[in-house]
C-alpha cells in the first residue's frame, strides 16, 4: 500500500496499523492487514475463460455467450486494434451503452496496454468534445445504433475525434430477434458504411476476422493507467481520474472479501447500474467477471423490463443505487417476485435511507448492504460485511488495506477525535494515481498522502463510518451547520414519502435555509402541514425546511443519484411554509 508509514502517523489516535478500530468489528475470517498481489486488470477475464470456459459470461436480451466466447471474441478484436496502430498507451474512448461488446472491447484494450476512456452515451457533443480533448483519445467505439453514430459522425465531421470503430447492435441478439429489430425498428439503426466519413471508420467484423493472435504488452500495474474515469470530484469541474491496473485489480479483491461466501462459478448477477459508471464497472463487471458470474444485461433501466428480468433470471447478486432499490419496490408487481435467489444486494453511489433499506429487506428477505466509494478509490472504499454486523445508516468498516482519516472541517492537517464530524480522507491501494494532466488539482486533494473526498463523515466506537453530508451540501443556517441527509432520512420515514432531497437556498433572516423536495408514492397524499408536522417530532427548529416543493419526479444523475444541482437550477419559488 503506497504511503502507509505516512498513513500510521496521520492516524495515531485512530491506532496502530494493526488495531484500527475498525479491524475489532472485521467477522471471523476477515484480515485488514491481508497482501494482495496487483495484476493486470485483464488476467480477472483470462481466469474465468481457462476455469470456466462452458460457463454463460453474459446474457443480453435473451442472447447467452459462453466464457470461452467472450474470451475468443477479446483476443480477435485486440488483435485487429492492433494492426491498426492501438497499443501501449493508446487512448480509446468506450461510447457504448450496457453491452457484450463494452466487456469485449474493454479487456481488448486493456490486453494491449491501452488506456480505456468511459464516455456517457447520454452526453451531448460539447460534452464529448470537451472530454476527447482533455483525454487525448484517438480512437472511439461505439454502435450503429444512430442515437449514438449521430454524434460520433459530428465529432469525425469537426476533427475533434481521429478515428471511430462501429460494432453491430443486431448481432447482439438472438437470431430471431436481430431480424425483428431490422425489420421493425431499422429507423433506429444508422448506415455508417455510407457516411460522409465512411473512410475514418473502422468496422467490427473486420476487425474481428483474424486468429485472435496479437502481441501482448508488458503492463507495468503500478503506473500504467487502465482507465481514465472523469468525475466532477470536489470541485464540480469534470477531470480524469488515473486508475491503474493496480487499483482496479486490488479494488476487485477488496470487494470480494466483504462477501467470502459467494462461491465462483455459481451466481448470476443483475447488470442494469451504466458500465461507464466506475461503480458499475468494479462491482459489476470486474468483481462478476472474478466470480466467473453470468452478467444478466440490461441496455438500459426500464422499470417494468426490470422487474421482468428479475422474474425471468432470478439473479443473486443485485448492485444498484438506493432509487434503484425504491423504484422497484414501489412497482406494483415486485412484492409478487420470487426473491429465494438473492443472495447479495449492495447499495452505493447515493446515501441509502434507512427506510429503503429496511423496507427492501422486509420484502425480499435478502440483506441490503451499503458501501461507499468515489471515482477516484476504483471505487470502493467501505461496506458492510455479507456476513457480520451491518448498521442501518453506516456505510460499513473500511475494507482491506484502507485507513481513515476524518480530518478538521477547517484545518485538513489535523485529525479529528473518534464521534466526532470530519472531512472524509483516504489512503490504500485503490487510490487513484492523480487527475490527468492536472497536478496543481491533484496536490490539492491530498493531505499528508491522504486522498480528500470532500464528504463529512463520522466514526463510531466500533469502527463503522457515517456520511453525514457532502461539504458541498452543507447548509449554514443562522451560523450553524445543517446536514441535508439528516432531513432527508426524517422525510422517507413519513408513510407517503417516495422520494426526498434537501437543498439550500437563500434566506433573508438565516442566511441559508433548507428546502424539501418531495415525490410522493403512487395513491398517496400528503399536504405541506402534514409534512412539516410529522418533521416537527424528528428535527430541531433549525433544521427545519422553510420551503417544501412536490414534484411528480426528481431529477437524477445517469446512474441514478440525486441531484441538487438540477434541482437548484430548476426550484419552483414559493412562499415559505
Amino acid at each position: 500500500m503506497r504511503g502507509d508509514t505516512a498513513g500510521q502517523a496521520a492516524c495515531s489516535q485512530q491506532g496502530t496499523a494493526t488495531t484500527y478500530p475498525w479491524v475489532a468489528s472485521y467477522p471471523p475470517g476477515l484480515v485488514w492487514d491481508q497482501q494482495f498481489t496487483p495484476r493486470p486488470v485483464y488476467t480477472l477475464l483470462d481466469e474465468a475463460t481457462s476455469g470456466h470456459p462452458d460457463r454463460p459470461c453474459t446474457n443480453f436480451l435473451g442472447k447467452v455467450t459462453t466464457y470461452a466466447e467472450i474470451g475468443s471474441l477479446v483476443n480477435r478484436m485486440a488483435a485487429g486494434l492492433q494492426r491498426h496502430g492501438i497499443g501501449k498507451g493508446s487512448k480509446v474512448g468506450l461510447l457504448l451503452p450496457n453491452s457484450p461488446t463494452f466487456i469485449i472491447c474493454y479487456f481488448a484494450v486493456l490486453k494491449l496496454g491501452g488506456t480505456v476512456v468511459n464516455y456517457n452515451p447520454l452526453y451531448t457533443v460539447e460534452e464529448l468534445t470537451h472530454q476527447i480533448k482533455d483525454s487525448e483519445t484517438e480512437l472511439i467505439i461505439t454502435l450503429d445504433l444512430a442515437v449514438l453514430f449521430e454524434k460520433v459522425e459530428q465529432l469525425l465531421q469537426s476533427g475533434v475525434l481521429p478515428r471511430a470503430v462501429v460494432c453491430s447492435f443486431p448481432s447482439l441478439l438472438p437470431a430471431t430477434k436481430s431480424i425483428l429489430f431490422r425489420m421493425f425498428k431499422g429507423r433506429q439503426l444508422a448506415n455508417p458504411a455510407k457516411s460522409p466519413v465512411a473512410h475514418r471508420l473502422l468496422f467490427e467484423a473486420d476487425l474481428i476476422a483474424n486468429d485472435g493472435q496479437f502481441t501482448p504488452a508488458t503492463i507495468d500495474v503500478e503506473n500504467d493507467i487502465a482507465v481514465l474515469q472523469y468525475t466532477g470530484g470536489t470541485t464540480g469541474t469534470p477531470k480524469g481520474a488515473m486508475l491503474t491496473h493496480a487499483n482496479i485489480y486490488i479494488n476487485v479483491l477488496q470487494s470480494a472479501a466483504f462477501a467470502p461466501s459467494l462461491e465462483t462459478a455459481q451466481h448470476r448477477v443483475l447488470a442494469i447500474l451504466p458500465f461507464f459508471h466506475v461503480f458499475a464497472l468494479t462491482v459489476v463487471l470486474n468483481f462478476g467477471i472474478a466470480k466467473a458470474a453470468e452478467l444478466i444485461i440490461m441496455p438500459r433501466f426500464v422499470l417494468d423490463e426490470a422487474i421482468q428480468l428479475i422474474a425471468a433470471t432470478r439473479p443473486t447478486v443485485m448492485p444498484g443505487v438506493p432509487t434503484l432499490f425504491n423504484a422497484l419496490m414501489n412497482h406494483p408487481k415486485f412484492k409478487n417476485l420470487d426473491f429465494s435467489s438473492l443472495k447479495y444486494c449492495l447499495s452505493g453511489g447515493a446515501a441509502l435511507p434507512v427506510e429503503v433499506k429496511e423496507r427492501f429487506e422486509a420484502v425480499t428477505g435478502c440483506k441490503l448492504v451499503e458501501g461507499y466509494g468515489l471515482s477516484e478509490t476504483s471505487p470502493v472504499v467501505t461496506s458492510n460485511p455479507l456476513e457480520g454486523l451491518n448498521k442501518p445508516g453506516s456505510i460499513g468498516l473500511p475494507v482491506p488495506g484502507t485507513i481513515i482519516s476524518l480530518r478538521d472541517l477547517s484545518d485538513p492537517t489535523r485529525e479529528v477525535a473518534p464521534g466526532e464530524h470530519g472531512e472524509v480522507c483516504i489512503k490504500g491501494p485503490q487510490v487513484m494515481k492523480g487527475y490527468w494532466r492536472k497536478p496543481e488539482e491533484t496536490a490539492a486533494s491530498f493531505v499528508d498522502g491522504f486522498f480528500r473526498t470532500g464528504d463529512v463523515g463520522m466514526m463510531d466506537e466500533d469502527g463503522y463510518f457515517y456520511i453525514v453530508d457532502r461539504i458541498k451540501d452543507l447548509i449554514i443556517c443562522s451560523g450553524f451547520n445543517v446536514y441535508p441527509r439528516r432531513i432527508e432520512e426524517a422525510l422517507y420515514q413519513h408513510p407517503a414519502v417516495e422520494e426526498a432531497s434537501v437543498v439550500g437556498i437563500e434566506d433573508p433572516y438565516r442566511g441559508e435555509a433548507p428546502k424539501a423536495f418531495i415525490k410522493l408514492k403512487r395513491g398517496k397524499t400528503a399536504s405541506k402541514a402534514e409534512i412539516m408536522a410529522h418533521l416537527e417530532k424528528k428535527l430541531s427548529r433549525i433544521e427545519l425546511p422553510a420551503e417544501i416543493e412536490f414534484r411528480d419526479e426528481l431529477p437524477k444523475t445517469l446512474i441514478g443519484k440525486p441531484s441538487k444541482r438540477a434541482l437548484k437550477t430548476t426550484q419552483t419559488p414559493e412562499p415559505q411554509v
